[in-house]
Order: structure tokens, then sequence, then C-alpha cells
């Protein structure tokens, strides 16, 4: 896989939050480096209100096939907006997982999760297409996964 491919020009939105609300489609290509495999997820992303009010939930849902066995797959993020546009970004039971700024269009995070490193890029392609590239690096793992998100009509 290549993991050097160019991303279209990213397209800047003022507000992460109320950008990523609403139904998405999500095509996920993942790839292992130390073993050599190659899956894919699809599926549905939904970015809507919890139920308290005080942020947005990302749940994903859809089939991840791998190795050639298809299993349900999903997760669900949470997303804190702040006042500014941008959005903390934390996993279901409220650890901190990162930070997300879509106001130029492009972002970039690193998260360490024990003694890997998860690199991630979000670009903005369209008012309907955003994509998000992670890298993961360390003793455990060599990954990369590309994910494309579309509005769904």
């Amino acid at each position: 896989m290549n993991t050097t491919a160019q991303e279209p020009a990213p397209k800047g939105v003022p507000d992460a939050v109320a950008y990523l609300t609403g139904q998405w489609t999500v095509h996920r290509t993942l790839h292992d480096a130390d073993a050599g495999t190659t899956g894919a997820f699809r599926g549905t992303a939904d970015f809507r209100p919890a139920d308290d009010g005080g942020c947005v939930l990302h749940v994903e849902d859809g089939e991840l096939d791998w190795g050639g066995a298809v299993n349900r797959a999903g997760r669900t993020l949470r997303l804190l907006p702040a006042p500014d546009g941008t959005a903390e970004v934390t996993f279901a039971d409220g650890r901190p997982f990162h930070d997300l700024d879509l106001r130029t269009g492009r972002w970039t995070v690193r998260h360490p999760c024990g003694r890997d490193r998860y690199d991630g890029t979000f670009t903005v392609v369209s008012p309907d297409e955003w994509h998000v590239h992670w890298r993961t690096t360390g003793p455990a793992k060599e990954h990369t996964q590309r994910s494309v998100y579309r509005r769904r009509s």
C-alpha cells in the first residue's frame, strides 16, 4: 500500500462539529505491514448529539473483511465542541484521543497508545466528503488505515 498518496486540496470549514453532524458512509482500507495482510471496513458513521446534549457522538457500524473473514464491527467516539470551531475527540469512555481543527481543511494529530504511536491526517475534500489516514508505528503495530467518508443524502 502506498502511504504517501497525495490527498486532494483541503477545503476549510469554520466549525468541525457542525460540518461532521449528519450521516456518512465509510469505506476504510487497512494494512498490517508486519503480517502483510489487508482488509476493508464498509459501513456508516452517524454524528449526532448525545442524549446529555454536551457533545456529539460519532457512531460507526459496518462489516470488517479481514483475512477472508467478515465480521460486524463498529466504534463510538465523542466530540466535545469548542467555541472557536475546533473539538476535542475522546473515546466512548471519556479517555482523551485527539484534538480536531478543520478550519484550514487539513489537520494532523498524534496519539500515543502504550509504546505505539498513531499519526493521523484529516482532510476535508468537499462539503460532502472527508478523508482520514492513520499510520500506527511501534513495537506492537505497523499499520495504515485510509478512510473515505461521504455524506448520505
